[in-house]
């Protein structure tokens, strides 16, 4: 088989030898890991008939109850459950990096320096939710250097105290987004989110969103970054990721309207969605959430 796919090639009776596209899965490049990747989901993915047939054929809500539950015999979070195959979470990071790879930074196709104001260096400009170790957040501060107000990444403890070198101005926070949003990053101008809601089906992704709400002010503003969906001719990449976020989280990529009612419905409102100019399939889209008045 696979001589038949190129990887090894035939040079006698019973004798092979490998050629050079098969070093790749040997010496721990990305594409390994990539692979290593789609294949721990494969037998989650091939028991999706069986789900649907046990749970009436029903979307799944619940990220600790669907398709990844059901076909590992398990009761944890995807998340919690990487943590656990130590192998499996290392290719998941590599692919993480390797999805970030070319796309157009938000601060090119949003005006950053317009909308993002505070009226005191003591005020804090930007609260990256779920923000890992803060790597978005420091080439933020890179970016815009002269912008007065405190930075802020949150994410869980351990994560969180995994940061090294973080830049001088900016704090990490480490909290658990499903509590109450600490007293630290109460009233910032914007609270940021990237690829965090595609994670959560609404049941979980309502929670998150309530907890930002509730420490907001009539000022602030909260930016959604996704892999939006438009509302036909989705690409078989998009529908890909779309069934990948099912499987292993309950959960989808959205389309513009389903986040837009999502956020409706914890009382915010849409201000203005922004895209870059060129749009690939996977490329994110921001958008600007408002207070309901």
């Amino acid at each position: 088989m696979l001589a038949g796919v190129a990887l090894f090639t035939e040079t006698a009776a019973e004798t092979f030898a490998a050629k050079p596209l098969a070093g790749i899965f040997c010496t721990g490049s990305p594409l390994r890991e990539a692979i290593i990747h789609l294949g721990s989901q494969a037998s989650a993915v091939a028991q999706l008939p069986e789900y649907f047939a046990a749970n009436g054929y029903k979307n799944p809500g619940d990220a600790f109850n669907g398709p990844w539950q059901y076909a590992q015999k398990t009761d944890k979070h995807y998340f919690d459950w990487l943590s656990g195959h130590q192998d499996l979470q290392n290719a998941f990071n590599v692919v993480m990096g390797i999805s970030r790879m070319g796309q157009v930074d938000w601060t090119e196709f949003y005006p950053v320096e317009e909308k993002l104001k505070v009226s005191s260096p003591e005020q804090t400009l930007l609260v990256d939710v779920g923000g890992g170790a803060g790597h978005d957040v420091a080439a933020f501060q890179k970016k815009f250097p002269n912008l007065p107000g405190k930075l802020i990444f949150e994410d869980l403890s351990i994560v969180v105290d995994s940061a090294k070198d973080t830049p001088t101005g900016i704090t990490g926070v480490g909290h658990d987004f499903f509590k109450p949003q600490p007293e630290i990053v109460k009233g910032a101008k914007a609270y940021y989110l990237r690829t965090v809601l595609h994670d959560w089906p609404d049941k979980q992704a309502a929670t998150i969103i309530k907890n930002i709400k509730d420490v907001m002010t009539e000022d602030s503003i909260l930016l959604i970054n996704e892999n939006v969906l438009p509302d036909q001719g989705v690409s078989l990449y998009q529908a890909e990721l779309d069934i990948a976020m099912m499987t292993c989280f309950s959960s989808l990529d959205r389309t513009e309207k389903q986040l837009k009612s999502l956020l409706e419905s914890e009382g915010f409102e849409l201000k203005q969605t922004y895209k870059p100019a060129v749009q690939i399939p996977g490329a994110g889209t921001l958008l600007e959430f408002h207070l309901k008045k």
